[in-house]
């Protein structure tokens, strides 16, 4: 185990001082795009725009022979934009795949100092971080690059389930973790083939009543555990979780529910894969300007977060103002970016 002096120490002569605290900016969706497709590559500055994260994907979805052209395409696209204050993030290929080397080379060379984080799948423990880790620095000190490239866990395995607070606590370069659902549920051997979402067969059902009366049948999450139990460690651990894909484009509604439910345990984004869903994850993951109005009339009541104060009939004490504060805090993020929000949220 790293001695925790050395935690913070370059691992590389010449990469940069490793960050101490993550940078503070909105990050409610991860939008995908393919990189291989020029008609889509044409749309990234105006989609940069309209989002908080724009991702260049290398890895699934994208079919073995278009593998180099997703990675040129992501580098001439990289170079060619200003994405002002929207991050930007590849997925590069499995740690074990054959164009893993090539991706992280080529992209840090052409582009490293414009590459906020690279999300890396299937992450299983936290030796994946570390050999990440040791390579991102090796590569940012040989083409001088300037600032800590971060890493992002895509978790959709069991093992890496298993390992999750010690990959959270891996490196200073973790960034976040993701909740790969269909990858996690083929690895768990479950019996569903959507991406993400509930599934009808899983729920709970009513007691019996009396005589043949039909019984009520509740669905119920099958990722809550998992979303749970990274939401823990990521918190623990000062780094971000966030929802993955939800594979149903069509099915708005479920998408919402489905980020809905991540955002009340603690998630702070998701990923979109297609426009429509970006306009959901920004509803969803943006706090209720109502709960922001009473939220900072709870910091306004107890300005130290100290005693207690009564607003509407109800008590509000040290654990309502630290609540109060997530709300605020996260309201004041989102209002940076989106004037429109920050006269609901009234700053």
């Amino acid at each position: 185990m790293k001695h925790p002096r050395d935690f913070f120490k370059p691992l590389a002569a010449g990469a940069p001082q490793p960050i101490r605290e993550l940078p503070v900016r909105p990050e409610r969706m991860i939008h995908f795009f393919p990189p291989h497709v020029e008609k889509i590559r044409a749309r990234v500055p105006d989609m940069a725009k309209q989002v908080d994260v724009i991702l260049g994907n290398l890895e699934d979805a994208i079919p073995a022979d278009a593998k180099e052209a997703a990675r040129a395409g992501f580098i001439e696209v990289a170079r060619a934009t200003d994405f002002g204050d929207t991050a930007l993030w590849t997925r590069v290929n499995a740690l074990n795949s054959p164009w893993v080397l090539n991706d992280f080379t080529e992209i840090i060379a052409a582009v490293g100092n414009k590459l906020d984080v690279v999300l890396v799948p299937k992450v299983e423990g936290p030796w994946d971080i570390h050999f990440v880790d040791q390579l991102l620095a090796l590569l940012e000190a040989k083409y001088e690059v300037q600032k800590p490239i971060l890493i992002h866990a895509l978790l959709e395995t069991a093992q890496g389930v298993k390992n999750v607070e010690e990959i959270a606590n891996a490196s200073p370069r973790m960034h976040g973790m993701s909740l790969g659902p269909a990858d996690l549920a083929a690895s768990r051997r479950m019996k569903t083939t959507r991406v993400g979402g509930g599934h009808p067969f899983y729920g709970v059902l009513a007691d019996p009543g009396e005589g043949d009366a039909p019984r009520s049948f509740f669905q119920q999450d099958l990722w809550h555990y998992t979303v749970a139990k990274m939401v823990d460690a990521c918190v623990s651990a000062g780094i971000g979780p966030f929802y993955g894909p939800f594979g149903d484009i069509k099915d708005e509604a479920g998408c919402e529910a489905q980020f809905r439910n991540a955002f009340l345990l603690g998630c702070v984004g998701a990923w979109s894969l297609a426009p429509n869903q970006i306009a959901i994850a920004k509803r969803v993951f943006s706090p209720d300007p109502a709960e922001v109005a009473f939220a900072k009339r709870i910091l306004e009541a107890m300005p130290d977060g100290s005693g207690v104060a009564m607003l509407d009939g109800k008590m509000q004490d040290d654990a309502t103002w630290k609540q109060a504060k997530v709300i605020v805090d996260l309201a004041r993020l989102v209002a940076r970016k989106d004037p429109e929000l920050a006269a609901r949220y009234g700053f």
